[in-house]
């Protein structure tokens, strides 16, 4: 489903659209949870721990590279740079707080429908605000200014992993994510 990128910038590009694509299928389900009804629990578990496990843990590492690197280059940019890499943090902690509300439904517990939909929505919002501004603001400065040895700076900061979604053989407990995500486009 993924192509391999051609250019850093791409890759950096699909990723969102990818994430996108996620935060969709999420929203979708907690408008159902809105509406009092039961959502599909374990998809909103296998997003939420997808992007936890890649985008926090590979993607989001890559980025304060580049981060870093434009900085240096586009010191007018440093402080909305910043601004974006502590929003990497929040992400995170939001995203955690999520997941872990999730798990606990999955384990039968009762939890409070105010607490599962501040943790969404703090969730959905922050990530679709921070894609936005990387796209609008970020990526383009990023493809003028960064060169080639920036950008094998930029890869080498974080070991490469497969992605366990999107990329050409997904892993097992992602199978049904990706087929959901297919029937949505």
């Amino acid at each position: 489903m993924k192509p391999e990128a051609k250019s850093p910038v791409a890759g950096w590009h699909a990723d969102h659209v990818y994430f996108r694509r996620l935060l969709h299928l999420l929203h979708k389900e907690l408008d159902v949870f809105h509406g009092g009804e039961r959502p599909n629990y374990e998809l909103m578990l296998d997003i939420v721990s997808y992007l936890r496990e890649y985008s926090d843990q590979v993607h989001h590492p890559r980025e304060d590279a580049a981060f870093a690197r434009l900085a240096q280059k586009a010191p007018e940019l440093a402080l909305p740079l910043e601004r974006l890499k502590q929003e990497h943090r929040v992400i995170a902690n939001a995203g955690e707080a999520l997941k872990a509300l999730l798990a606990e439904i999955l384990d039968d517990a009762v939890i409070p429908r105010a607490d599962v939909e501040m943790a969404a929505a703090t969730y959905l919002v922050y990530y679709d605000s921070h894609i936005a501004t990387e796209e609008a603001d970020v990526i383009a400065h990023a493809a003028r200014v960064l060169g080639p040895e920036d950008w094998a700076a930029v890869q080498a900061a974080v070991p490469s992993v497969r992605d366990p979604l999107f990329g050409d053989k997904p892993e097992e407990r992602f199978r049904s994510l990706r087929r959901q995500i297919a029937l949505e486009t």
